[in-house]
């Protein structure tokens, strides 16, 4: 998650990250789902911006090792997902619907040590802090902030793999921040102008004006770009819509508005080396909305044909925090 001095004041104390017990196998984790039926408790509203509230959980796991979900993103048939925890695990699974078609629950969750280069895993937190997955054919790309690069998977046999490659992330590590590096990796669609390239944004590294690294890692228009910063929100992930179109996920928090989030679209049109990128808001929530911290995003094809859009939240493996799955239709 990258979890910043306040949130780690408040939220973490007694979380620090202890290197787990190797194991041959991936573990299962089984899962508990409790309903989310309302995004604002006591109101029936389903309209948020420019989105339509789908549904939601919340979900817990007897595996110690469930949570602190960094990213994730879905396979094509838009119900198995991969996902990475920032304590430098795997999660993989599916989710499951009701009758209705609502989000119901997460079924076949595994959860398996990332590996590093060799082959081993990693004795430090700061080895293996993955926060952001991306996934195209034959590739799994993962993010690390902390030891700040975007190393490259086989797909299938991540799990039980080391990095296959490293793009070169393009932005002086010089000007990454320890705790704000890498925090989204992102696949433009191939027919776009960035032809299938991957991207990457800093989650609160940023330069003299105040404006977030990002780079262009490869394709014809490879190269460094900035993200528009509007503090007090840091951005926690991001995501293509089909139509080339960027979401970008952001959170804030404070001791008094305790944790918030906003989702942003930035025309793809925008995104060229040099460039100073933003767009509107088209949904802001805080602490009154079922939220927690809201740290992934991934768009799916509904069965409607409409983008849904996926959100996930990192628990930080604190007994003040929530793992949360919602599910929003992009009203356009």
């Amino acid at each position: 998650m990258a979890s910043k001095p306040l949130f780690s004041a408040l939220l973490l104390a007694t979380t620090m990250w202890i290197s787990p017990t190797a194991w041959a196998d991936p573990l299962i984790a089984p899962v508990q789902s409790k309903l989310l039926s309302n995004f604002k408790p006591g109101s029936d509203e389903t309209r948020f911006g420019a989105f339509e509230f789908l549904g939601g959980i919340e979900f817990t796991s007897s595996e110690k090792l469930m949570g602190s979900i960094s990213s994730l993103r879905f396979r094509p048939d838009g119900e198995h997902f991969v996902a990475v925890l920032d304590t430098g695990h795997w999660l993989t699974g599916a989710i499951t619907r009701n009758v209705d078609g609502r989000l119901s629950g997460l079924s076949d969750v595994t959860i398996a040590p990332m590996l590093d280069a060799r082959g081993a895993e990693p004795r430090y937190k700061g080895d293996m802090d993955a926060e952001g997955v991306a996934l195209r054919e034959g590739e799994v790309l993962v993010s690390y902030e902390r030891t700040h690069r975007v190393d490259t998977y086989p797909d299938p046999g991540f799990e039980a793999a080391r990095p296959n490659g490293t793009l070169p992330i393009l932005i002086p590590v010089r000007e990454l921040r320890g705790n704000g590096g890498l925090e989204t990796i992102a696949v433009a669609p191939s027919e776009s102008a960035l032809k299938g390239a991957a991207i990457t944004i800093a989650e609160r590294s940023v330069d003299r004006d105040g404006n977030l690294f990002a780079a262009i890692l490869e394709g014809p228009l490879k190269g460094q770009f900035k993200v528009k910063r509007n503090d007090p929100w840091d951005v926690t992930d991001g995501v293509f819509l089909p139509s080339g179109d960027l979401l970008l996920l952001e959170r804030r928090f404070s001791f008094i508005g305790g944790v918030g989030m906003r989702i942003r679209r930035v025309s793809g049109e925008t995104i060229r080396p040099g460039a100073l990128i933003d767009g509107p808001v088209l949904l802001e929530a805080d602490m009154g909305f079922q939220i927690d911290n809201m740290e992934g995003i991934d768009v799916i094809t509904g069965a409607d044909g409409r983008p849904h859009i996926l959100l996930v939240s990192d628990d930080n493996h604190s007994i003040l925090q929530r793992n949360v799955m919602l599910e929003f239709r992009l009203v356009e």
